[in-house]
């Protein structure tokens, strides 16, 4: 029986033409594995402490204290003393103060985002910079082109050598 090669199924001598893919015939299934596990138990880690997360603010005279979470306002405490105050001034103050809890959430993520993926591969940094964001895109639109036409061009080569 003469041997074939697994891609082309031409008759080799012994040779698969594997060895044309370059490194990539090479790859180490195991360690691509054992990453992917490995950001899929970080993602999960990050999906449990991200419920966990709560914004605090409470204004310079303590009259109002407020969490804020991913649903929303969490907590809302009053001191009785804000009962005094008019009650414009004491709904524009709760609306200070849940503002505040909200960047303080804001932040919390930010940190915990930035401790799961590192500073460079932080998601949440291409949100709040938006150049960083295009800068990104364009870099990965870039990439892409030169892989599609790396593999385009390999795919010729392979129907030139086929004869298709």
């Amino acid at each position: 029986m003469v041997p074939r090669c697994r891609l082309c199924r031409r008759a080799t001598e012994g040779e698969d033409h594997v060895t044309e893919f370059g490194d990539f015939a090479n790859i180490d299934l195991d360690k691509l594995l054992n990453g992917a596990q490995q950001q899929f138990a970080r993602m999960e880690e990050l999906q449990r402490r991200m419920g966990e997360l709560v914004g605090r603010a409470e204004d310079k005279d303590r009259l109002v204290t407020v969490e804020y979470a991913g649903e929303g306002l969490r907590e809302l405490e009053l001191n009785p003393r804000a009962m005094r105050m008019a009650s414009a001034d004491l709904a524009d103050l709760i609306k200070t103060v849940t503002q505040e809890a909200a960047r303080d959430l804001q932040a919390r993520t930010d940190e915990l985002m930035e401790e799961v993926f590192g500073k460079e591969d932080n998601p949440m940094r291409l949100i709040n910079d938006p150049e960083a964001a295009m800068a990104t895109a364009k870099e990965a639109e870039a990439t892409y082109n030169r892989v599609f036409e790396d593999v385009m061009g390999e795919l010729d080569r392979v129907r030139r050598r086929l004869d298709l």
